[in-house]
């Protein structure tokens, strides 16, 4: 359940509070209020208070090892209820996932693990209304995570989504040679073919994939080979 629109009240009234207090304390403060109101902010509860208008999903491998990628997303949001006060991204993989992370808007206000997940809280430092759209973009940077000659990208559905935009850039020097797209809940299976293809001017390769039929908690994998 998520909290009612008094509920949603109550719980802002401490934010301004907080946004009183002095610079160096507003960071505790902000990681003791969501531990408190954890339970209605994580796992699918939050997927309620907005929709993903558009997703776009951008890996980047800046190495012919693999060594080092940067991993961005850019999320459309549009908030379906008053009062929301938190954004929630995730990630996992393999490597050291959070060898950097940032995002704007908003601030890391907590970061847990649930199982082989990562989820990251934000604070918005403001209240959204029903109806109002934001673009929010994070990006992470991950250490020795594609290192095997054979890899995978995935993203999962949490919130319900219009249109996905999956890409995955390669180095000039080590380009994709072969890759798949794969729909959990369909148990299916796609060649991806010369037409998801593109080479940059400078030589990096782009592998792309896009859909709009979109099922909440489906989960999409690219699978390459390079």
């Amino acid at each position: 359940m998520t909290p009612t629109q008094d509920e949603a009240h109550s719980l802002a009234l401490p934010l301004s509070r907080i946004a009183a207090l002095p610079p160096f304390n507003q960071i505790s403060a902000l990681l003791d209020f969501y531990r408190l109101v954890r339970p209605w902010l994580s796992g699918p509860r939050l997927g309620g208070m907005y929709e993903i208008l558009e997703y776009d999903s951008t890996l980047e491998l800046l190495d012919v090892k693999g060594e080092t990628a940067i991993f961005r997303k850019l999320q459309r949001v549009k908030f379906l209820q008053d009062n929301i006060i938190a954004f929630q991204d995730y990630a996992w993989g393999d490597g050291d996932i959070f060898a950097d992370y940032r995002c704007s808007p908003g601030i890391v206000v907590d970061r847990y693990q649930e199982g082989d997940r990562w989820n990251i809280l934000i604070s918005l430092r403001e209240s959204k209304s029903k109806g109002d759209i934001e673009n929010f973009y994070s990006e992470r940077k991950v250490k020795r995570g594609f290192t095997g000659s054979e890899e995978w990208q995935q993203v999962e559905i949490r919130s319900a989504t219009q249109q996905l935009h999956m890409n995955i850039i390669f180095p000039k020097q080590r380009r994709c040679q072969r890759a798949l797209l794969l729909q959990r809940s369909r148990n299916r299976m796609i060649v991806l073919g010369p037409e998801h293809f593109h080479i940059y001017p400078d030589g990096r390769q782009l592998l792309s994939w896009e859909t709009s039929k979109i099922r909440r908690f489906e989960i999409f994998t690219i699978r390459w080979w390079w």
